[in-house]
């Protein structure tokens, strides 16, 4: 007698359940799919208890005849695919005909139904697979399901659930991410007769920030047509818990690449420790990606993947870069077109005298020593000075505890990191020096000597180029002994030995990253220290630099450069409003 046999109808079910319903928000998903592609514009979601209780889900769609209702019911019955051909180009959410057969065959599940055009609806319903009743029933235009007793016939699937707050995160978060998915549809969310979400239709920014919660978060606008379109909003610094939703031809799905595609083109804006936060929202066509890889369909395979991670990465560095000349705009005045040939005027005409044309050389701790006078009754007497006043620049106010320049701005307070700024300054003229394979160097009126070990030698020898890009000349002298020659110039004031030794630490690292993680220690180890007193003419000149500079929010680690304070901030700290 054979062993093997052919399973019933309900226990392939209830194995098919278990990879579609895994949780209660595994079951609101394939229902907010299904009434999405029915045409919804409004979704009203009812949940009580945990969501084993009931699930309810109601939409304005175009509704199921009695046949229709009948045939949902079917395992692999669906509307959405006439032929195989169609398996590859998928433009709807849902596609397989799995979904309502699996929840009702591990549930009491009920359907209300009616069309525009039907003078009655139809209900049906299913109890753990098995259809129990049908008949005609007074309803409103579109669709009604309610699940009942969620794995009432699994009580093992139950005892795995979690507590009820977490089961009801989890069902919120794929309301959130569906509804940022379609912000042009409306959707609300009631736990035990208590409405908790409430997302009417509106714009993908007003969306994000409702989902979100970020009401007044300043964010990066992301936009890119091309094959790949690309648009979003992204939180300029992270967050902690990386929260980015992607959506891909309006299908929340989980991407690693995706995700690091966006981290990539927020380099340096992200501390260690932060990922991208915010929505992205892709459109492709259909068949550029495959969306049939997992059964819950989170997962998506693109067919060229690494194109797609660079027209992301890209979208967003667009983003980062615009955000950049925005704010610089904001801070900084361009000068006149008819000024550019003759250098512009970058301070008031009370500070001529320190006027450059050129750009500034490095700033440098012993740029100007500090003064061993007390300055004169002249130079007390002066006006603060400003930067470009008339063009509604910043107008410098002076330094705070020797770390923090102090400036005014439109009646906004502005507060400056000099260490962070000037970090991110060598950063970027180090890092353009290394890729343009000109080095900024200095050499030194002695030679100095370090001792290396065998492996440093070794890897000295093997990356000379890549010392000598970074302004770094050294000569084997016999033994383990070198000679340092020259130095960066932005660094021409720190210990040669240190220099190389962290220049050969970062080349011995091999990862990816390892250059722009050894420039920044060199730019960070290189720029003006906190405890730092600047003379008016060095923080005016580390203004202009940060003017010029590609991007100067943030320092090479992420951290930020400057803080604005607005009126109505000062005001509510002083009771003033």
């Amino acid at each position: 007698m054979s062993k093997i046999r052919i399973l019933s109808d309900q226990l392939a079910s209830r194995i098919a359940a278990g990879e579609v319903v895994q949780r209660p928000a595994s079951a609101v998903k394939e229902l907010l799919e299904n009434a999405l592609d029915a045409g919804a514009n409004r979704l009203d979601i009812h949940i009580e208890d945990d969501g084993t209780r009931l699930i309810r889900v109601a939409d304005n769609g175009c509704g199921m005849d009695q046949d229709d209702v009948l045939l949902c019911l079917e395992r692999h019955a669906t509307s959405k695919l006439t032929e195989d051909s169609q398996l590859d180009t998928i433009t709807t959410l849902g596609f397989r005909g799995e979904a309502l057969p699996s929840i009702a065959s591990v549930s009491r599940l009920s359907i209300f139904s009616r069309t525009s055009t039907a003078a009655a609806g139809t209900r049906a319903e299913v109890r753990c697979g098995i259809l129990h009743d049908v008949h005609e029933a007074g309803c409103a235009c579109g669709t009604i399901v309610e699940v009942r007793n969620l794995f009432a016939n699994i009580p093992a699937r139950r005892k795995f659930l979690k507590s009820k707050r977490t089961e009801l995160a989890h069902i919120e978060e794929v309301i959130r991410s569906q509804a940022l998915a379609c912000p042009e549809a409306a959707f609300s969310l009631y736990i035990d007769e208590r409405k908790t979400l409430d997302l009417p239709a509106a714009s993908l920014e007003q969306r994000l920030r409702a989902v979100c919660r970020w009401p007044d978060e300043e964010l990066l606008a992301v936009e890119a047509a091309g094959e790949l379109t690309v648009r979003g909003w992204l939180l300029p610094s992270g967050s902690p818990a990386g929260l980015l939703r992607l959506c891909v031809n309006r299908r929340p799905v989980q991407d690693r690449m995706l995700r690091h595609a966006a981290a990539e083109g927020m380099q340096g804006l992200l501390m260690k420790g932060q990922q991208p936060a915010g929505a992205l929202l892709l459109e492709l066509a259909p068949e550029l990606a495959d969306i049939n890889v997992h059964p819950a369909k989170r997962e998506i395979r693109f067919r060229k993947s690494g194109e797609t991670h660079q027209a992301v990465k890209n979208a967003v560095a667009e983003a980062v870069r615009l955000q950049q000349e925005r704010l610089r705009s904001r801070l900084f005045a361009v000068p006149k077109q008819e000024d550019k040939n003759v250098g512009a005027k970058i301070f008031s005409p009370l500070q001529q005298e320190i006027c450059i044309a050129e750009p500034p050389p490095p700033f440098q701790e012993k740029f100007v020593p500090p003064p061993e006078t007390p300055p004169s009754s002249a130079a007390a007497s002066r006006p603060p000075m400003l930067l470009e006043p008339e063009r509604g620049g910043l107008r410098l106010i002076g330094q705070l505890a020797k770390l923090y320049l102090l400036c005014e701005l439109d009646g906004q307070l502005v507060v400056i990191d000099q260490h962070a700024a000037h970090e991110r300054i060598i950063y970027q003229q180090l890092r353009d020096n290394y890729q343009q394979r000109r080095p900024a160097s200095q050499a030194l009126l002695f030679p100095v000597t370090a001792e290396l070990k065998a492996e440093q030698a070794d890897l000295l020898e093997k990356e000379r180029e890549a010392v000598a890009a970074l302004g770094v000349e050294a000569e084997f002298f016999g033994g383990s002994t070198w000679l340092i020659k020259t130095l960066p110039a932005v660094a021409a004031h720190l210990p040669p030995q240190e220099v190389l030794a962290d220049i050969l630490d970062g080349l011995a690292a091999a990862v990816p990253e390892y250059m722009d993680k050894l420039l920044a220690s060199l730019a960070c180890k290189a720029a003006v220290k906190a405890g730092k007193r600047l003379q008016a003419e060095e923080m005016l000149k580390l203004l202009e630099q940060m003017g010029g500079c590609a991007a100067f929010s943030h320092c090479p680690h992420g951290r930020p450069v400057l803080k604005m304070f607005s009126p109505q901030e000062m005001e509510k700290w002083f009771k003033r409003a």
